[in-house]
């Protein structure tokens, strides 16, 4: 059974309702975003919660929220984190193209007409956040460089495509493979323990049309490291889609890799979805080489904008989300 790990206290009675279900899911920051967009949307009468859902308890939480209205708040949606993200896509009525290309939910909303049965669609808001996470920090990075945005144009007057590598093959790398095209990546390396398999990037590469370099990548062997140390040093876009610690082999390799270098490239943009703990060893080593860094945090930010957006229909205040996350973050 579902269990909520936060609880209201003091407030009126919600109309709407919506969580985000995980396993595990104390750590998450989403209720802190959305109640910081209903509060500046107006929207007292949304509830937004954290639910511990196991495996086994998921298909039992989506009839809940296909069930027909009854008494007391009416399910508005979800936010789908792991492990959730691709199991939940088989029990949802409909499901966005860009979410059916990645293979990847992180979003479901429950469309109603009166009292009767929601019918669920499922998106993803992840490629979103991906983007635009990597575009602001890209952008940041460009406005502060010596010679601005064009000091990176080609001899012919065009920027060059960026290259990319990403790290895992799980559900966020698939959608990172959908964000970095729409920054312009046009050579993809993907560099993770296992590539085949459902679910993987390498099949989501497949469905959306990309070609990528599968790079087969063992933590902690030196000469493995090295490999992906110098892939990374010679990208001009990283996503890391690990979690915390996984990737801290990667941080003296790096180091290396990029001193013979002279430092990162012009522009190039480490996102590490990772925000707790911060900096991760990966994003010290990068910053430290000269490197711009897209937090995880940052990510989590946009895309929990978008959700918003989807779920209530609403464009939520961006700002206010942005300084009540960096707030709770300053004291973890």
């Amino acid at each position: 059974m579902a269990r909520a790990s936060t609880a209201a206290e003091g407030r009126p009675a919600p109309a709407h309702r919506a969580a985000v279900i995980g396993d595990p899911i104390a750590h998450s920051l989403s209720p802190l975003l959305h109640r910081a967009a209903y509060e500046g949307l107006g929207l007292a009468d949304w509830s937004y919660e954290a639910l511990q859902v196991a495996p086994g308890e998921l298909a039992a939480l989506v009839g809940s929220l296909r069930a027909g209205a009854q008494e007391g708040p009416v399910w508005a949606g979800l936010s789908v984190t792991m492990p959730h993200k691709q199991a939940i896509m088989p029990m949802l009525d409909v499901i966005d193209p860009l979410a059916q290309a990645v293979g990847v939910v992180n979003t479901v909303v429950a469309q109603r007409s009166g009292t009767g049965p929601a019918l669920l669609a499922g998106f993803n808001t992840d490629v979103a956040g991906i983007s635009a996470a990597l575009s602001e920090a890209r952008g940041s990075s460009a406005s502060s460089a010596p010679g601005g945005p064009a000091a990176a144009l080609a001899a012919d007057g065009e920027a060059p495509a960026p290259s990319a590598l990403v790290l895992g093959s799980g559900a966020t790398a698939c959608s990172a493979l959908a964000a970095l095209p729409e920054l312009g990546a046009r050579s993809i390396t993907v560099a993770a323990r296992r590539h085949a398999g459902p679910g993987r990037a390498l099949v989501a590469a497949h469905r959306m049309g990309l070609e990528i370099q599968a790079l087969t990548w063992r933590p902690g062997d030196p000469a493995s490291d090295s490999a992906v140390a110098e892939a990374a040093a010679s990208a001009d876009l990283v996503v890391s889609t690990l979690p915390a610690g996984a990737a801290d082999t990667l941080a003296a390799p790096i180091t290396q890799a990029l001193a013979h270098r002279g430092g990162a490239r012009d522009g190039a943009v480490l996102l590490d979805v990772v925000y707790v703990p911060w900096p991760t060893a990966l994003a010290s080593a990068w910053s430290a080489a000269g490197g711009a860094i897209a937090p995880g945090w940052l990510m989590l930010l946009h895309q929990a904008v978008a959700q918003v957006r989807l779920m209530t229909g609403r464009s939520p205040e961006a700002g206010a989300m942005r300084e009540a996350l960096i707030g709770a973050l300053a004291t973890r």
